[in-house]
């Protein structure tokens, strides 16, 4: 996995490739989009088809800025965005095969669940409200709650309920700014099934996270973002891998370091070690669960008592870095 000339890795096993001979529903060539003197999104060139699409990266990647100017809401610096071969900006007919779940959005608590929906339907020019609006309320799993007012919800309930309201118009594409704040497990496995029966019936679906574990069991493929750049796209789980290569550096305390070092040294787990200068060892390891276990096990056959263990680089902006320095 290598990143040369600042393109990102692309990552194609067979199905990847088959996936490759589908027309794309979106494609975005160059695009850039700067405030000021802040370039939130640099140059990001990719393509999505139908099915379920993860936009992963940490807090500030771009995600949101991508997101807004692929479904027509913000106009991007330079670069062309087109949805179905076409323009997004100024597009209403286009607008209305999108559906689209900003992460923060405000919601009329005063308004019932049903009536929010209805609001939706409308201003999307359905049809058939009534019907519309069954069939998506039903989709989330909101029946018994739809008739309570929104400010009655909890957190996850109001995500369902936006997430009904997006559905309502029946869009051909879904674009989903973390979707899955907020909700606990059952609604996130209920979620999850929904996305992957919705993908099943041809639509495009891109949901942005930050947590990897979040898009593990639904994406088909994932789209990773870093500073702004995209640094990796491929299938999930070749990326997943990856980032179980890359090496971790654990920070240890403990009575008595250096007999602990020397004792840890010789461990499969273990690439080097060095002390940290206020009296503390670090340990290079790419295998940080059989380091877990290593550490207290030489610490009690040595009869060293440990102070402290804490991973020095286990966050996400590590995680997605490593990613793209590769």
């Amino acid at each position: 996995m290598t990143l040369s000339d600042n393109q990102p890795v692309a990552i194609e096993p067979e199905e990847e490739v088959a996936n490759s001979r589908v027309e794309p529903t979106i494609t975005v060539s160059n695009v850039s989009k700067w405030f000021g003197d802040v370039v939130s999104v640099n140059d990001v060139s990719l393509e999505v088809r139908p099915g379920l699409t993860g936009l992963l990266g940490p807090n500030g990647a771009g995600k949101t800025t991508l997101l807004r100017m692929i479904c027509g809401l913000t106009r991007p610096s330079g670069g062309e965005i087109q949805v179905f071969g076409e323009p997004v900006r100024n597009n209403p007919e286009l607008y209305r095969r999108i559906g689209v779940m900003p992460e923060h959005q405000s919601t009329y608590d005063f308004m019932s669940g049903r009536a929010f929906v209805e609001l939706n339907a409308r201003l999307q020019q359905v049809p058939d409200v009534k019907t519309a609006v069954e069939r998506a309320i039903e989709q989330v799993d909101m029946q018994d709650a739809q008739n309570r007012s929104i400010g009655e919800y909890s957190r996850g309930m109001k995500q369902r309920m936006r997430l009904a309201s997006v559905m309502v118009h029946d869009p051909e594409i879904l674009l989903l700014d973390e979707p899955l704040s907020g909700t606990d497990p059952r609604q996130r496995i209920e979620f999850q099934e929904l996305m992957v029966r919705l993908a099943s019936e041809g639509r495009t679906i891109m949901i942005s996270s930050h947590i990897l574990e979040e898009v593990e069991a639904v994406a088909d493929r994932i789209l990773l973002l870093v500073y702004g750049k995209l640094a990796a796209s491929g299938d999930y789980h070749v990326i997943r891998q990856k980032l179980r290569d890359r090496p971790y550096i654990v920070r240890v305390g403990a009575s008595d370091v250096r007999a602990l070092a020397a004792g840890l040294i010789t461990e499969p787990s273990v690439e080097s070690i060095s002390m940290d200068g206020e009296g503390h060892i670090q340990i290079l390891s790419r295998s940080v669960w059989e380091l877990q276990l290593a550490i207290p096990k030489a610490a009690q056959a040595l009869g060293i008592r440990l102070t402290r263990v804490d991973p020095l680089d286990d966050s996400l902006e590590s995680v997605f870095t490593y990613l793209a320095d590769r």
